[in-house]
């Protein structure tokens, strides 16, 4: 039997960014998972505030210096990488000049949303898919971690449906409990246009909120995971109405397990 191969794509891993529900998830659930003998590759923004000196980060110049075009813009893909000794595993981290040298994350300093963090989304979720693409590595189970991973679903099921790696992947979307207030540009839908992608993909994303975001990822998704324990009403309300298999929330002491049975319920299904 062939070894199970997990991507995770994470919005915050630990030890890079400050500890916290999803970093701590990001970082332990991919070591875990590793450990239970499954074949592991593990993206994250590389966000200016992530000391690259004291993390030991280098770029892998045979993934960089791709183009992606958003918009009619070009955008160089910088791919960067660590380790994390302890747990023998390889961080791979989506870097751009334009979208990931500010010294925040989706905030300024200020508390203010970051205006283009549709575009670093867009960037995001294909930078991800174009590096697996180079890599010649073909996962099983793709595992989105947090709002800024939203549309790594829809391009998987959309814009690289036929891409030979990705036929037969499946892909699991954990919500956690950081939403926000801010709505997102209208031009939003016009940046997340891509190969495949039609008008109608959109619909739902009108008026683009944070929930809106969170649901349009559970649309394309083969299932759930509540990675935290209490989440926004009308997340709630969308998980209830899901037609995918959905894992509760799980203690943190012993998750790993429970994720790992949930990746096999959803290969099988």
């Amino acid at each position: 039997m062939e070894t199970t191969k997990v991507l995770f794509i994470s919005q915050e891993i630990s030890p890079y960014l400050p500890e916290s529900e999803m970093s701590l998830i990001g970082r332990y659930l991919p070591q875990g998972i590793q450990e239970k003998g499954r074949e592991i590759r593990t993206f994250m923004p590389r966000f200016g505030n992530i000391n690259e000196r004291r993390n030991q980060l280098h770029e892998v110049i045979r993934l960089s210096g791709m183009n992606l075009i958003i918009e009619d813009s070009d955008h160089p893909l910088i791919i960067k990488v660590a380790s994390i000794q302890a747990a023998r595993m390889q961080v791979y981290f989506i870097d751009n000049d334009d979208y990931f040298h500010r010294k925040t994350t989706v905030k300024t300093d200020k508390g203010k949303f970051h205006e283009d963090n549709d575009e670093r989304m867009v960037f995001f979720a294909r930078g991800v898919l174009e590096t697996i693409k180079k890599l010649r590595w073909s996962p099983d189970i793709v595992h989105c971690h947090g709002w800024f991973t939203s549309l790594v679903p829809l391009y998987l099921k959309k814009s690289y449906a036929d891409e030979p790696l990705f036929a037969n992947s499946k892909v699991i979307f954990s919500a956690y409990n950081n939403s926000m207030n801010e709505t997102f540009r209208e031009v939003f839908l016009n940046k997340i246009k891509y190969e495949g992608i039609m008008d109608e993909d959109l619909k739902m994303m009108e008026n683009p909120t944070f929930d809106k975001l969170t649901n349009f990822a559970f649309k394309y998704s083969d299932g759930v995971i509540r990675g935290s324990e209490k989440l926004s009403t009308t997340l709630e309300q969308q998980i209830k109405e899901l037609k995918v298999p959905v894992l509760e929330y799980q203690d943190p002491e012993n998750y790993i397990d429970e994720y790992s049975d949930f990746y096999d319920k959803i290969l099988t299904e």
